[in-house]
């Protein structure tokens, strides 16, 4: 079984999906580093020294936003960010039900 018809098949478990779909923003960030990283051509061990760490301190922290485990902090983000010439933004968004207040 391929890994995209394992994925649609447990998605299909509301448990699974529940969770799944909370980690959406983890998923998001590992999307947008990676697809940095990628467009740059820098692989982990480049984004290391950059970053003044060692490669599998990278292979970590792009693990732990898929696997929901850890959180990096927003320093090491920062960091990670800094290494591939971006810099790291943060926003809180009102979700659609509630009266969150936000610099619009």
């Amino acid at each position: 079984m391929k890994h995209s018809e394992l994925k649609k098949q447990a998605l299909k478990r509301q448990g699974v999906k529940t969770t799944y779909d909370a980690l959406e923003p983890e998923f998001f960030l590992l999307r947008e580093l990676l697809k940095a990283r990628k467009k740059i051509g820098l692989t982990q061990a480049e984004i290391a020294k950059r970053m003044g760490t060692k490669a599998p301190a990278i292979t970590r922290l792009e693990s732990s936003l898929s696997s929901g485990q850890h959180s990096p902090s927003i320093a090491t983000l920062k960091k990670y960010a800094s290494a591939l010439g971006c810099h790291l933004e943060i926003k809180l968004i009102a979700n659609t039900d509630t009266n969150c207040i936000t610099n619009e």
